[in-house]
């Protein structure tokens, strides 16, 4: 790690350690709560009714353990890349290939495209022209543009960025849960019956993914002030404000809607601004919806670029120009361009259902590498008093690796097949690239 006299100075890799306690905090909630948030609710309302707060409290424990691991290998990994640092330096380059390319590719990339094709649907609600194949090509390179030149220009204007919309997008949800609290009929609220484990466990692991993202933010870890210390905090302090807003909007739309609300699947949310506020109430939830959207994109964009620009330093995608630092802003800024070029040509070009799959089980195999991270780094490492360690010694990483081998248990056949088919390309991939370097014939040489 590099240790200097002033947390803005350099790192070793060339990049400035500018994001503080709250700067990653903010980033964390900012891409976690994204556009589910505005539609979840029905879902988990349609399958448990009244209980659905259960599935919020065991999904959020779920992530808890999972980002605990993140903690604690994070304090230790103190670079840039997030998962991928973390995984490559437990299991070595093969298994970070993996993470890499899963991350960026199966759980990142085609989510991006699709937040933003979402973003255009949203804010066709109000402006009809958005429908327009032609002028929505040029909003996506409108929007690609302004983010890449906002995260090129360094990243304390990304993180101001995150924390502008982090604000900006819960300011409506803390509305409809502070005007609607007041308006909740409390015979909504009453447990009708216990739910039966088949339902409980099918809500429960649509509603996880509503709580993923805060891997991504990590990825920013080579810029933190104090890592060891900001990156717990943070990882805590946020899961505690996601999970409290998220029961808070469920209870209150629950409690105003009743068994109505899986009627409203589209836009539950905006239903429910509609009955406590009117028609200001149904454009301020859409306003909500398309700042959150764009929340995401920019927290993504901020992150995800990292993860590509330390891969490439590492030389487990040998693309050297994606190691790259500007001169001037210290940013990596090719691997910024690289990243938002494909996701707009995505965006344009794309419809990403079948890719719904892939990007899930993505998720799911980086946090499982992860949780097996912290098992091996415990055993090659001494223990070091100044990096964070999870209370309980192996309970809680061995309990994170069973409940996500719980989740990927409840994949289809399908699915799992086709996971299987992505590890073994990627696996094909990697020993050609490597079978190639080997060979003198590196990319970008």
């Amino acid at each position: 790690m590099q240790h200097t006299t002033a947390s803005s100075f350099p790192t070793k890799e060339g990049l400035k350690r500018e994001i503080g306690l709250w700067g990653l905090t903010a980033n964390i909630i900012n891409v976690v709560i994204g556009s589910g948030i505005f539609v979840l609710p029905a879902i988990v309302s349609q399958g448990l009714g009244a209980t659905g707060i259960l599935a919020y409290l065991f999904c959020g424990f779920h992530i808890t353990i999972i980002m605990l691991c993140f903690a604690e290998v994070g304090s230790k990994v103190t670079l840039t890349g997030g998962a991928y640092a973390y995984i490559e330096a437990a299991f070595g380059k093969y298994l970070g290939f993996l993470t890499t390319n899963l991350f960026i590719f199966g759980a990142s990339l085609m989510a991006t495209a699709a937040v933003a094709n979402a973003l255009a649907d949203t804010l066709s609600y109000l402006l009809p022209v958005f429908e327009d194949q032609l002028f929505r090509a040029g909003f996506f390179i409108v929007l690609f543009a302004g983010l890449t030149l906002v995260n090129v220009m360094g990243v304390k204007q990304g993180i101001n960025l995150v924390k502008l919309t982090t604000i900006a997008k819960l300011t409506p949800l803390l509305l409809l849960v502070l005007w609607g609290s007041t308006q909740i009929a409390v015979q909504n609220l009453k447990w009708e019956k216990v739910p039966s484990l088949s339902d409980f466990g099918s809500v429960s692991l649509i509603l996880f993914f509503a709580f993923q993202g805060a891997e991504n933010s990590l990825s920013v870890s080579g810029e933190v002030h104090h890592p060891r210390k900001t990156i717990p905090k943070a990882i805590l302090l946020s899961l505690l404000v996601i999970l409290l807003l998220y029961i808070a909007v469920q209870v209150v739309a629950q409690g105003i809607l009743g068994d109505s609300f899986p009627d409203y699947k589209a836009a539950p949310l905006a239903e429910v601004a509609q009955r406590i506020m009117g028609p200001f109430g149904v454009t301020l939830m859409i306003i909500g919806a398309s700042i959150s959207m764009f929340g995401y994109l920019s927290g993504d964009i901020l992150n995800m670029p990292r993860v590509l620009f330390r891969s490439a330093k590492d030389g487990v995608i040998p693309i050297r120009a994606l190691a790259l630092i500007h001169p001037k802003f210290a940013t990596p800024y090719v691997s910024v361009i690289a990243f938002t070029t494909l996701g707009c040509v995505l965006a344009i070009t794309g419809e990403f259902k079948q890719l719904a799959i892939l990007s899930s089980s993505s998720v799911l195999l980086i946090y499982l590498g992860v949780a097996l991270a912290v098992i091996k780094l415990r055993i090659k490492q001494k223990a070091d008093a100044a990096s964070f360690r999870i209370p309980g010694g192996y309970t809680v990483p061995l309990l994170a690796v069973v409940t996500i081998l719980v989740f990927l248990s409840n994949l289809t056949q399908s699915e799992m097949i086709g996971m299987l088919i992505t590890l073994v390309v990627l696996s094909i991939l990697f020993y050609l690239l490597k079978y190639l370097q080997t060979h003198r014939f590196k990319i970008g040489s």
